[in-house]
């Protein structure tokens, strides 16, 4: 099957053909039919999270099961599933603890990413973050694909696995937005813009949306923001604190990346409201933060992986939100592509000229 091959870091991908192995006892074969080409793997591509070539990037995608090993159950031939970043073995510390954002199958695996090809010349091929998804096939652990009970169409719901997830959760599951408070967004990406969407259906008064980017800011406005600051013309925080009674707001939700974002994400938070942290920019980045507002101004600030959702409880409340037109994915799907046109996708990616470009199979 072919797939595209991260070869050397910060080059083009190479698509070309590869030999899928037989799923494990415990895994599955998974025929794609979507996979988002989300921002983190610009990050990815760059080098800047420790990716070891050769590897096929990709970690959220949508497929049709194809083979099942001998000690799978609960799942057929043809289903469709989803094949999210965050699997749940269920077993692990961290999923018994109901943390299964954090599984050991995600951080704790002292194998490294699974191999799952082979390529003409003989040499094993992984799949980061266990998925994978920039290739026609999948070779999955049956702890990381989950029913997918709707007729919405696979490109739509091939964004639950990242975008959608860690969006909606961080609202929901982190920050537990209630009706009439209000939250400040930093970065209005494809995440911010998941976020947007979730505070409105969470009765948030006021949703500020910062980007420096204008048409971003446009589409935040259009989905739900209640205003739109440009953090490079105005002091983001003065305007949030000027519309909150001199507060700052109830919650202030980072979907961005950089340190800064994350320092301004802070700042932006009243005393004792809620900071939810979301982006990575590159492994072994600090953020430096004024102690008082992390020691004595009572913020409750909050780490998240994939919006510390449960998939099993989150995804079908998620996918009812997408049937009833709760949810308006498709400003947020900006581009389609073919497995071959895969590095075009990586320039508007990168060029910010993508929210969310999807390799469609």
């Amino acid at each position: 099957m072919k797939a595209a091959v991260l070869r050397t870091l910060a080059e083009p991908f190479v698509v070309e053909d590869l030999d899928f192995h037989p799923p494990a006892a415990d895994r599955v074969l998974v025929r794609t039919h979507a996979t988002p080409f989300c921002s983190t793997d610009c990050t990815n591509w760059a080098g800047n999270f420790g990716k070891v070539p050769p590897v096929i990037l990709g970690h959220a995608s949508i497929g049709e099961i194809v083979e099942i090993g001998s000690q799978v159950r609960g799942f057929a031939i043809g289903q469709r599933v989803l094949v999210p970043g965050t699997p749940e073995c269920g077993t692990c510390f961290y999923c018994a603890a109901g943390r299964p954002d954090q599984c050991s199958e995600l951080f704790d695996n002292p194998s490294g990413y699974p191999i799952v090809a082979t390529d003409s010349d003989g040499e094993t091929i992984r799949a980061s973050g266990n998925v994978g998804g920039y290739a026609e096939m999948m070779n999955i652990s049956a702890n990381q694909i989950f029913e997918l009970a709707t007729d919405l169409p696979s490109d739509v719901l091939s964004l639950m696995g990242c975008g959608i997830t860690t969006g909606l959760g961080s609202v929901f599951n982190a920050a537990k937005v209630q009706p009439g408070e209000s939250v400040a967004v930093v970065g209005c990406g494809h995440l911010g813009l998941w976020v947007v969407q979730a505070a409105k259906l969470a009765g948030a008064e006021q949703i500020f949306a910062i980007d420096p980017n204008s048409e971003r800011r446009a589409l935040a406005l259009k989905l739900g923001a209640t205003s739109a600051v440009d953090p490079d013309a105005e002091d983001a925080v003065a305007v949030v604190k000027d519309n909150t009674g001199g507060r700052g707001a109830d919650h202030a939700i980072e979907a961005a990346g950089p340190a800064a974002s994350q320092v301004l994400a802070v700042a932006l938070a009243r005393r004792a409201g809620t900071v939810v942290l979301n982006g990575v920019k590159a492994l072994g980045t600090t953020v430096e933060l004024v102690q008082t507002t992390i020691a004595v101004q009572g913020r409750t600030i909050i780490s998240t992986q994939n919006g510390n959702v449960r998939m099993r409880r989150d995804v079908p409340r998620y996918v009812r939100m997408l049937e009833q037109g709760l949810l308006d994915p498709e400003p947020i799907i900006t581009g389609r592509y073919r497995l071959d046109q895969i590095n075009d996708a990586l320039v508007a990616s990168r060029d910010l000229r993508d929210l969310s470009g999807l390799l469609v199979f």
